[in-house]
């Protein structure tokens, strides 16, 4: 049995940047993933002939990531291609006004003056301020954040802008979307636009850091559109799949990790796999969330301190999501053709919508207003359409993991406390029903639906527990140097040369593969 320089616990993007990045270094790498698909998250298949995008779809945090910017040219020599539109996101409102955000700026700015003057100006301040400090937030959302070289990066930040005005900064950075939005946004329609985007990161309009999230977002899908992988997101895994072997490393599927071995001396050996075989490393890397890693991998030592194991045990996790796909056989009618192109188009009436559907879906309740994301995969991407036919990618981000009530009251009687297919699709009705106020031909040209409820989601990927898609609360107390455990320091855990990756941990979720990266600048 060949001892192995790293082996990597899971699939998905995190494991697949470190193991490509280990890899290219000439390290042994041995990838064990426990499903017959590698990509986590990402996962596309076919539906009435065109390709979909099963979980995820679009990319800006990955094309803007130092994994990308490290693997770019082999991912490129692997056929992967990255389109987008210039209209990435937008929000129509109940009264059908709206408000995209594209990647020309100044016609931004024009835009949002239009609708409410002197909106655009302050949006543009708004941006000016996250790029003016992108240094400072990008190192905090993308370095590992225990360690010196952070400190003597925030004593130096802090001697030369002094304590009053950092400390001024933090308070800006720390505002939630509800108030902090209203003090520089009056139009209803470019608060809308913005507000939604906190759901993508996990959040809601009370949290803390929501403000800067969104704003964060917007500066981004300007630089960058909403990237989506040319011929379907499962291109991307294919590129990896192939850099990893190609440099050596060895990839198995249906190979299921049951335990992780740990010598006397606290220093981790290897693996087990459910069908009893052993394979032996310097190092492992597990993309799992900390409940699987302390309670399930490493339930055999009697290594890890009892914060560590009370911190797993209390680690918490969010709303649930629902995904539903459509295919259509024909064009989707927007009441406005302007709407056709954009990437992106979410349906709410902004803030005081997403906080209420927040609360309700926390309550295990059916929102009764949700927030809904329209992909347009197709417009984008023409090549996943077959004879003229279009997709629809549609999210539900807030959604409850096990569903005791419907707030609107017509579906109660098929909540029981579990997502049943007869419940999935009647809620999925209502949302189709709902959609149909703006795609005028959503019903009439559906030709295909696949609805992917929260148990569903957490049944395709074990580290979505309850339906949640960032793997983990993304709350401040569960974010940043608190992710993944307020007990263990970066990626480290108490078993030496064992690494946690994944979206349970920093940098969280939005699959740009920063875990994975940094694992790997660490481990080469």
């Amino acid at each position: 049995m060949p001892n192995y320089h790293t082996i990597l616990v899971g699939g998905g993007i995190n494991n697949l940047v470190c193991a490509s990045l280990l890899a290219k270094a000439g390290k042994s790498v041995l990838l064990l993933e426990r499903t017959e698909f590698l990509g986590g998250c990402i996962r596309s298949e076919e539906l009435a002939g065109c390709i979909i995008d099963t979980l995820s779809t679009a990319y800006p945090l990955f094309v803007t990531s130092p994994g990308y910017a490290a693997l770019k040219d082999d991912l490129a020599k692997e056929g992967v291609e990255f389109v987008s539109t210039a209209t990435p996101t937008g929000t129509v409102m109940s009264d059908k006004s709206y408000a995209l955000i594209t990647t020309d700026k100044t016609k931004n700015d024009q835009t949002y003056n239009q609708l409410y003057e002197g909106d655009g100006t302050r949006y543009r301040d708004q941006i000016g301020f996250i790029e003016q400090n992108a240094d400072l937030l990008f190192s905090f959302l993308g370095k590992e954040l225990m360690t010196t070289s952070m400190a003597t990066y925030l004593a130096k930040y802090v001697w030369k802008n002094k304590v009053k005005n950092t400390t001024e900064k933090v308070g800006s950075f720390v505002a939630n979307v509800r108030n902090d939005f209203p003090r520089y946004y009056k139009g209803k329609q470019l608060q809308a636009s913005l507000a939604p985007w906190i759901l993508h990161t996990g959040l809601a309009p009370e949290s803390p850091f929501s403000s800067t999230m969104a704003k964060i977002i917007a500066f981004t899908v300007e630089l960058v559109s909403l990237p989506l992988v040319k011929g379907g997101s499962y291109k991307i895994v294919e590129a990896f799949k192939n850099i990893i072997e190609k440099n050596g490393g060895t990839i198995m599927l249906n190979q299921e990790v049951d335990e992780i071995l740990v010598d006397p001396n606290a220093v981790v050996k290897g693996v087990r796999t459910k069908d009893g075989t052993t394979y032996e490393a310097k190092n492992v890397v597990a993309s799992v969330t900390p409940k699987q890693l302390y309670g399930n991998l490493l339930k055999s030592s009697s290594k890890i301190p009892n914060d560590v194991k009370n911190d797993a045990e209390n680690y918490r996790f969010g709303m649930g999501n629902m995904q539903i796909h459509v295919v259509m056989d024909e064009e989707p009618k927007w009441y406005d053709e302007a709407l056709s192109k954009v990437t992106y188009c979410h349906l709410s009436d902004g803030i005081n919508d997403i906080s209420k559907a927040c609360i309700q879906a926390k309550c295990q309740e059916l929102p009764e207003m949700p927030t809904v994301a329209i992909g347009q995969p197709t417009a984008t991407d023409p090549t996943r359409g077959k004879d003229g036919k279009h997709v629809l990618w549609i999210q539900l981000p807030e959604c409850p993991n096990f569903p005791i009530k419907d707030a609107a009251g017509t579906l109660s009687h098929l909540c029981n406390g579990e997502w049943t297919d007869e419940l999935k699709e009647a809620y999925a009705d209502r949302i189709i029903d709902r959609i149909s106020q703006y795609i005028s031909n959503v019903k009439s040209a559906c030709v295909a639906r696949k609805v992917i409820s929260p148990k569903d989601l957490s049944e395709l990927n074990v580290n979505l527990v309850g339906g949640d898609p960032y793997a983990g609360l993304c709350e401040i107390e569960q974010y940043l140097v608190f992710r993944p455990l307020k007990s263990t320091k970066n990626h480290t855990t108490p078993i030496k040369n064992l690494y946690q990756s994944g979206a349970s941990t920093h940098p969280g979720p939005g699959l740009g593969g920063g875990s994975g990266f940094l694992i790997a600048q660490a481990l080469k």
